[in-house]
């Protein structure tokens, strides 16, 4: 915990508000003013927006006080854009997300999507790239599944990082400052590019990465830890919280469709089911006595808890994880292994195979199978990457990546032989 603590700070910005924009005079009939036409075209980076405001209409006249009013328009528009965003300023500086600008053999193999069970997974080499760009720990990396060349990655540091990872060009594309306090979770949208995060400031955020702007705030009594998008209604989030909430949320109303109260510690992870009319949440049980709780399925749409006494170990689960075909899901557990549960009432513990060669030890380590299902990876204290068979259980390769814990590691959604993950101390990687 005093990693932890060490790692974020509250640090809150005090927004100006912008005086309302006033209405110019129209002496004559003219097309309509620059300010109310160009309002929906302000592209991002923020850059081109003066470009825009300097170039007149060809052949049109333009009054005294109309130039004065028009001069005023860019301050006036800066905070519609940016007034969440201390960092806004900067943003021209960063790379583009397009997808124009990636070797030709990474772009052929993005534009090829075999189906998770044609293509084998391959465990990655060595570190294809390192990107840089957080100051504190990173919590949580994720795959676009809609445009592959985008990561995106949470922060301690109070930032969300969109990564265009095989770019030529600068590679960090976009950095976003909504949260006022540590950032520990981040999700790409199935409905394109738009990620929703949440943190230590009692929010989850919608964010349109290609505009850059936050298009939702939804606030929260409690700090939100972990976030999942339903697989089936991408309007639909389940968040969890350090006060042991756990809520279901509609983007388009952003309000609470459904809330489950069992009276948990706080919450560390989430899983939809495949058919996601069910989910399992882990839950931190260390200030109690009451272990069985530390891991439940939910029926969504009863509101009630499926299960009981899943796991009885004395250790709290950082991560849960459903395998992609087969009837089971997996914990990682803070006794340094991972185990495994029977998808189907009741939900048994195996007690004859786990996942044991990795270490937790205390830090919020996740994993993650492959698309085919075939492998399981791990994140671990000692910094290193473990991949092992899922069938056996078997440790196939443990690859070296970091001198502090690794955090998160993640499959490529398109190539199989691709991982992105993230260390403790702040670095994003990926392997191939």
């Amino acid at each position: 915990m005093d990693l932890l603590c060490k790692a974020y700070s509250n640090i809150s910005d005090d927004e100006p508000e912008s005086e309302p924009e006033p209405k110019p005079v129209n002496y004559n009939y003219h097309p309509p003013r620059p300010s109310k036409r160009r309002k929906p075209e302000y592209p991002f980076p923020m850059v081109d927006l003066q470009k825009r405001e300097e170039a007149p209409v060809p052949g049109r006249y333009i009054s005294k006080r109309e130039r004065a009013l028009s001069g005023s328009v860019p301050r006036a528009a800066e905070p519609n854009l940016s007034q969440n965003d201390p960092h806004f300023i900067p943003q021209p500086g960063l790379g583009s997300i397009s997808d124009l600008d990636l070797p030709h053999h990474i772009l052929s193999s993005l534009q090829h999507k075999p189906k998770a069970h044609t293509q084998l997974s391959q465990i990655p080499e060595k570190l294809s790239v390192a990107l840089c760009g957080h100051a504190k720990a990173v919590n949580a990396v994720h795959w676009s599944p809609t445009h592959a060349h985008l990561l995106a990655s949470a922060g301690m540091d109070q930032t969300i990082c969109i990564w265009n990872v095989w770019s030529r060009d600068q590679k960090k594309a976009r950095v976003f400052s909504f949260h006022n306090a540590a950032v520990k979770d981040v999700k790409w949208s199935q409905q394109g590019l738009f990620v929703l995060s949440c943190g230590y400031d009692c929010s989850s955020r919608l964010i349109d990465v290609e505009k850059g702007i936050e298009t939702q705030t939804f606030k929260d009594n409690q700090v939100v830890g972990v976030i999942k998008f339903h697989p089936d209604n991408s309007n639909l989030f389940l968040s969890g919280g350090s006060k042991g909430g756990l809520r279901l949320w509609d983007v388009r109303t952003g309000q609470v469709v459904h809330e489950y109260i069992r009276g948990l510690g706080p919450i560390l992870d989430v899983e939809f089911t495949i058919d996601g009319k069910q989910f399992v949440s882990s839950s931190d049980v260390s200030g109690g006595n009451v272990s069985e709780n530390s891991i439940i399925v939910w029926d969504i749409s009863r509101q009630v808890p499926l299960s009981n006494q899943v796991y009885a170990e004395a250790y709290t689960c950082p991560c849960v994880r459903y395998h992609p075909f087969d009837p089971y899901f997996v914990a990682q557990s803070n006794g340094n292994y991972i185990a495994i549960f029977s998808s189907s009432p009741p939900f048994k513990l195996d007690k004859y195979k786990r996942y044991e060669s990795h270490r937790v030890s205390g830090f919020p380590v996740k994993c993650n199978f492959s698309l085919d299902g075939e492998k399981l990876v791990s994140g671990s204290s000692d910094g290193s990457i473990y991949f092992y068979n899922s069938q056996s259980s078997v440790l196939v390769k443990k690859m070296k990546a970091y001198e502090q814990a690794c955090i998160d590691v993640a499959f490529h959604p398109i190539l199989s032989n691709v991982i992105a993950s993230c260390s403790w101390n702040g670095d994003v990687s990926v392997f191939e």
